[in-house]
């Protein structure tokens, strides 16, 4: 590799670990704050409800089938083969109407996607637009989330504007008054270093 290569190679990589340390880096825990969100705890409630009594309907649907199916068996000698042929079919049909509940309740275009859409949404929405006004106040130029597929092997809790986010949505009206993401940190740090200090004074000892 000629001289002027190796100049421009180092000219390109010093602009770049310039521009990287020029940027402003941060990011939130959106499962965090939405766990924080009273109207999200309410509509995943309603949720949660609603899908344990579509569970509950097909549990009782199968179970109906199960009987169903039982007893043809038990009386398939004593049924003539046009009786029988007609329980079949009955059976047949219960299974179609539970295949189409189940479709229509849990594909991915079904009742629960749609449901979820229309609750949960416009919290995501409203989470969105205040990380928008955090990013825009702290002049930010990347802002990653936590609890996404983002591989994060450390976080510095300096870095974290969850609490910010909620701040601004009005869910934290009043930091010194409200265990926040960082203080739960903070304090949990302390604690380990607390537990450490008689262990420490003990090998003196």
């Amino acid at each position: 590799m000629n001289r002027v290569k190796v100049i421009f190679l180092l000219i390109l990589v010093l602009f770049v670990v310039k521009q990287a340390k020029s940027q402003r880096f941060a990011y939130v825990d959106t499962e965090y704050i939405l766990n924080q969100m009273p109207e999200y705890k309410s509509a995943q409630k309603k949720i949660d409800l609603m899908v344990l009594e579509w569970k509950k309907e097909i549990e009782n649907t199968k179970k109906e089938i199960a009987t169903m199916r039982n007893n043809l068996e038990a009386e398939k000698v004593f049924l003539t083969e046009e009786i029988r042929k007609k329980r079949e079919e009955e059976i047949e049909r219960k299974e179609k109407e539970l295949r189409d509940f189940q479709s229509n309740k849990f594909s991915p275009n079904g009742e629960l996607y749609i449901k979820r859409q229309e609750l949960i949404k416009p919290i995501q929405d409203k989470i969105y637009d205040a990380i928008q006004k955090v990013v825009k106040d702290n002049a930010l130029d990347f802002i990653f989330d936590r609890s996404s597929s983002v591989t994060m092997l450390y976080a510095n809790v300096k870095y974290d504007r969850s609490d910010e986010v909620l701040e601004v949505m009005g869910v934290l009206t009043s930091p010194e008054g409200t265990a926040t993401k960082k203080n739960e940190s903070n304090s949990n740090e302390q604690n380990a270093e607390d537990d450490l200090k008689p262990k420490q004074k003990n090998r003196k000892q």
